[in-house]
């Protein structure tokens, strides 16, 4: 695992550890490997539900291996499905939202998220949030598709009411090799 990779991940999870609570309901967007999963599974503890969606089998299989090992899979729902469908599976709101872009580690990187699926599942999300909630996107913009996706997502942002989220993106000025940038969303909490 690279450092920007660390870097981007463990941003947002540090995003996530001061903003989502006890009890709380959160979206894992991108399955992928588990480990997003896992980390919001454990931040919401035992009253708390995690959704963790992955169009690949494979990812979700994998997501329900280590849930299972480390014994906390009764507080996730493992979703096969594209997150831009999100809104078809929840008739409540959430406290956060975690997306990890790009492609599954260790598989096919011909199966990538993209930019009009992406944007759907951001848009249907920020539906869902309460006020007071996050969303935060790991954008990983080195590989075919993925700066497309990154300048979607930046341009759909900066269009965001700014009396209704605020809005954070987080990048290193000074490396050359496409770091993962976070894009985090917060829908506020004093909304007119």
């Amino acid at each position: 695992m690279s450092q920007d990779f660390r870097q981007g991940v463990g941003f947002s999870h540090q995003l996530f550890k001061e903003h989502i609570k006890k009890g709380a309901i959160v979206i894992d967007a991108t399955a992928g490997n588990g480990h997003d999963t896992l980390f919001l599974a454990k931040l919401v503890g035992p009253e708390g539900q995690v959704l963790a969606f992955d169009i690949q089998e494979r990812a979700i299989r994998r997501t329900e291996v280590l849930l299972e090992k480390e014994g906390i899979s009764d507080r996730v729902r493992l979703i096969q499905d594209g997150h831009e469908n999100l809104g078809d599976y929840l008739n409540t709101s959430v406290d956060g939202i975690l997306f990890n872009l790009g492609y599954l580690p260790g598989g096919d990187k011909e199966i990538i998220t993209r930019p009009e699926t992406t944007l759907k599942a951001v848009k249907s999300g920020l539906r869902l949030l309460k006020p007071g909630g996050l969303m935060a996107l790991v954008i990983y913009s080195g590989h075919p598709g993925g700066r497309e996706e990154k300048e979607a997502l930046l341009k759909y942002a900066v269009s965001l009411d700014y009396q209704e989220y605020n809005v954070l993106h987080y990048h290193f000025v000074n490396q050359f090799k496409a770091p993962s940038e976070v894009l985090a969303i917060k829908k506020r909490s004093n909304l007119r």
